[in-house]
This record gives C-alpha cells, sequence and structure tokens, in this order.
C-alpha cells in the first residue's frame, strides 16, 4: 500500500494536494504523518524525502517527492486523476501547474491556517491581481466543462490543487464572484475536506513561521486547540 508522508493539517497545503486527490479517488494509503516543528527546521524530514520536504509518496522502493509529481505517478496507476479527453486533461494541466508555480502574493499574504479566521489589514494591487486571475480561471473551466468540478463532473488533481486555497477563502474571508465563491464552497463541502479540517482543529502546535496572520492580519476567531 502507499504510504504519504505529510505534515501538519492545519499549515500544509502542499500535503492537502495529493491527501485529498487519493480520498476521493478511493486510492488506499497510509497516512505517515510528521509534525512541523517550531522554528520551521525541516531537516528530519529528510529521512523520508529526498528534500526534506512534504509530501512524499513511498510505493515501496519508489519514493516520489512534489505533490505534481506524486499526481502524475498516481495518473499512471489510477484513472480519473486526469480528465480522459485529451483537450480537458491539457486544461486541467496548465490550470494544476499554475497553481503549482503561481499566485505568490496570494501564498505568502494567505498561507494556509485552517482553524482561523483572519482580517487582513490590506489588500495589496498584486494580492487583488491573484484573487481576480484565480476566478478568471475557475470561471473558465466551470463554464467550459459544465460543472461542478473544474473539468467536469468528476474530482480531478486539478481540484485538488485548488483545494488550499478553498481553506484560504474561508480563513481570510476572501470575495470572488458568486460563481467562484460557490466552487470554493463545494470544495470546502467534500467528505474528505471535512474530514482534513475537523483533524487540523485538534493540533495543538503553533508554527510563528507560518502563522502569517501575525504579519499580514489580526486573529479574530480561533476554533483551533488550545497550544500544548
Amino acid at each position: 500500500m502507499y504510504q504519504l508522508y505529510i505534515a501538519n493539517k492545519s499549515y500544509s497545503s502542499w500535503s492537502l494536494r495529493p491527501w485529498v486527490l487519493m480520498r476521493e479517488l478511493n486510492i488506499p494509503f497510509e497516512e505517515r504523518l510528521h509534525a512541523f516543528t517550531p522554528g520551521g527546521s525541516y531537516a528530519r524530514f529528510k529521512a523520508f524525502s529526498p528534500t526534506g520536504k512534504v509530501p512524499t509518496l513511498v510505493d515501496g522502493k519508489t519514493v516520489v517527492w512534489d505533490s505534481l509529481a506524486i499526481a502524475e505517478y498516481l495518473a499512471e496507476r489510477h484513472d480519473g486523476v486526469w480528465p480522459k479527453d485529451a483537450a480537458t486533461r491539457a486544461w486541467a494541466r496548465c490550470a494544476a501547474a499554475e497553481m503549482h508555480s503561481g499566485f505568490a502574493v496570494l501564498r505568502d499574504r494567505c498561507s494556509m491556517v485552517c482553524g482561523v479566521r483572519v482580517k487582513l489589514r490590506e489588500m495589496p494591487e498584486a494580492l487583488n491581481k491573484d484573487i481576480a486571475r484565480l476566478g478568471e480561471l475557475w470561471n473558465e473551466g466551470l463554464a467550459r466543462f459544465g460543472g461542478p468540478f473544474l473539468t467536469g463532473k468528476t474530482f480531478t488533481n486539478a481540484d485538488a490543487f485548488y483545494a488550499p486555497v478553498a481553506f484560504r477563502i474561508q480563513t481570510y474571508g476572501l470575495k470572488l464572484d458568486p460563481t467562484a465563491q460557490a466552487y470554493a464552497q463545494r470544495l470546502l463541502d467534500l467528505p474528505s475536506m471535512r474530514e482534513w479540517y475537523e483533524a487540523s482543529l485538534k493540533e495543538t502546535m503553533r508554527d510563528e513561521h507560518d502563522d502569517s496572520p501575525l504579519r499580514y492580519g489580526d486573529i479574530i476567531q480561533d476554533f483551533r486547540a488550545k497550544p500544548a
């Protein structure tokens, strides 16, 4: 059985991507959660990851690191990771790749911290541009392929790559157009996403490096368990 190495569910957006993909596609795996340590040191992750980062998928003697590489590895072995139609699949891959390498300001200003609600102190133009592009991309996929997911009726890796953004929208109260907002809510309502969220609330570790609300906003609600 696959082993999927992940980090804290409150913070680790990269871990969420293959985790939710495998859950939604009913691909069995063993979850191996290794919590971050305060201060942002990931050296001990080198025991299972060549880069010392998560996520990492282990399949027997094969080690696959990086969320996009994990998706491609799974696509060679399981149906549903990408759409069957070639043109749709190309769009899905572009959408996932754009998330993988883009939206830098959104990542920095609105890092994933699942169990809090935050009021940002300002909305710089670059952040608004990222949010506008996000809505544009989501609307294109939903309109072109008919929804309810980005490339049609079924959840694929394109949706998995934007799952952490749904948590960011919830945490920071980001405003999108009604169609994009409804899509974000559909992601949040998935059983797998609810499972991840509920687990994140039980975590007691706090990582100042990843708690960007301390830098860019004010926490107005905190639903997480109290720190140990």
